[in-house]
């Protein structure tokens, strides 16, 4: 394969998050490994070595103010949802993202972007649990907390850890198209990639589990079997209570009907069905939806994509070799 060489910065930093360099970075090793040409270095601020969140030395290549990289990229870690970022750190962004083609953070590595001005009218993502305090700093930009990375013109954004790799996928996509990307994916053992529309965590851990154990039951019922019968009804009658009870369980613990749980369920094991490669018809069946068009119709309420859309978009690197 004929390849121009693509230069791809990490800026990192003490306490930086080790797996959200190594991730996208082994993405990018392994698609040179494939014929690609990544360079890939990390960066500082000052070019001084860094320790990550698990006490890991890491060496730096050189200074933010020595790179004009294609590809910038921030990495997270646990303490800017929690201080201001420093000055260093959002010169050190200002002055990379002045000199890239495009700009990514994966994580936490958002709120960087964000001190620098550089999410300002863009939508973008982080880690769920701190989706809200991205929001109250970046005002001017519009955060989406359910979403695995979201790209906006040359910025992008990724969710906690592992998404970074979906986010490198991507981003390798983009320059070598997806005959190779698959080959990486495959390589790595990962998804072909998650893309960005899809939800960052399955329903049954969308907040804490109820506190009270009848309900703790019948949530256990239908998470363990998805497609069995879970009418109003039948649900009350496993707790002998009324479905008017029953319902407003569900409502003080968990702020949702029965019927909406049950369908957040059988949604998120519609996705993993079709991941797997069962046809739409199959998956609906499975799954426990009535038919096929009611499938869809969650399908576009949630994701404004039908079922066939998501499949081709979000079909795994085992499913591709299979096929």
């Amino acid at each position: 394969m004929a390849s121009v060489t693509h230069g791809v910065a990490f800026l990192v930093y003490d306490g930086v998050k080790l797996l959200d360099v190594a991730g996208p970075a082994e993405v990018f090793a392994e698609a040179n490994r494939l014929g690609a040409d990544y360079e890939i270095v990390l960066v500082s601020p000052t070019g001084a070595d860094v320790t990550s969140s698990v006490g890991i030395r890491i060496a730096v290549d050189t200074a933010a103010t020595e790179r004009a990289p294609d590809t910038f990229l921030v990495a997270g870690a646990d303490l800017y949802p929690r201080t201001p970022v420093p000055r260093d750190l959002i010169e050190a962004a200002s002055t990379l993202a002045g000199r890239a083609h495009r700009v990514a953070s994966i994580c936490t590595g958002a709120f960087i972007l964000g001190a620098a001005g550089l999410l300002d009218g863009k939508r973008a993502t982080t880690h769920w649990k701190v989706a809200h305090e991205l929001a109250a700093r970046c005002r001017a930009s519009r955060v989406e907390p359910d979403a695995i990375y979201v790209r906006d013109g040359t910025t992008y954004t990724s969710a906690g850890v592992t998404a970074g790799i979906d986010l490198a996928l991507a981003l390798v996509e983009e320059d070598h198209g997806p005959d190779l990307t698959r080959e990486v994916a495959r390589a790595l053992v990962v998804y072909l990639q998650r893309s960005g529309g899809q939800s960052q965590f399955s329903a049954s851990l969308q907040g804490p589990p109820p506190r009270s154990p009848s309900l703790r039951r019948i949530t256990d019922l239908i998470t363990a079997n998805p497609g069995g019968n879970h009418s109003l009804g039948e649900l009350a009658k496993h707790l002998n209570v009324s479905p008017r009870h029953l319902t407003r369980l569900f409502h003080d613990e968990l702020s949702i009907t029965p019927a909406r749980y049950v369908e957040m369920i059988r949604f998120d094991m519609a996705k993993a069905l079709l991941d797997q490669g069962h046809t739409a018809t199959q998956t609906a069946s499975l799954a426990g939806f009535p038919n096929y068009e009611s499938m869809r119709r969650v399908f576009v309420r949630k994701m404004s994509i039908s079922p066939a859309a998501y499949q081709r978009r979000f079909g795994t690197a085992r499913r591709a070799d299979e096929g």
